[in-house]
């Protein structure tokens, strides 16, 4: 049951701010559940296999909101930075692993406030 109101919860995040779910999904695997950094990344990552987007971005897309050559170009840039990064991150120890994810959101949420207009 867990599983499922994370889940809820990070699609609703998802559709509204078209973030990426792994920012709640795996502190919650991590810090609720006792999975380690590697199994919620995995776990995490499992979750996009499906095409969960697609409706979320049907929306958009008929409301006139989605730059679809940018688009094509992000999935691209995903598709090979992701599996470029997967093969280094099953790699690392799992406590660097779970540094480097906390550092990033850090970061990356600085930027956002910081240049917030």
């Amino acid at each position: 049951m867990g599983f499922l109101v994370i889940g809820v919860f990070t699609g609703a995040v998802s559709g509204m701010f078209g973030i990426g779910g792994g920012v709640f999904v795996i502190p919650a695997m991590v810090y609720i559940f006792g999975f380690t950094q590697k199994t919620a990344t995995g776990t995490s990552l499992a979750m996009l296999l499906p095409p969960i987007g697609i409706l979320a971005f049907l929306q958009f897309y008929r409301a006139g909101q989605v730059n679809v050559a940018a688009a094509i170009l992000l999935i691209a840039g995903f598709l090979a930075g992701s599996w470029l990064s997967a093969g280094y991150a099953v790699a690392l120890p799992d406590l660097l692993l779970k540094r480097l994810f906390g550092g990033v959101l850090i970061v990356m949420g600085a930027i956002y406030i910081l240049t917030a207009r």
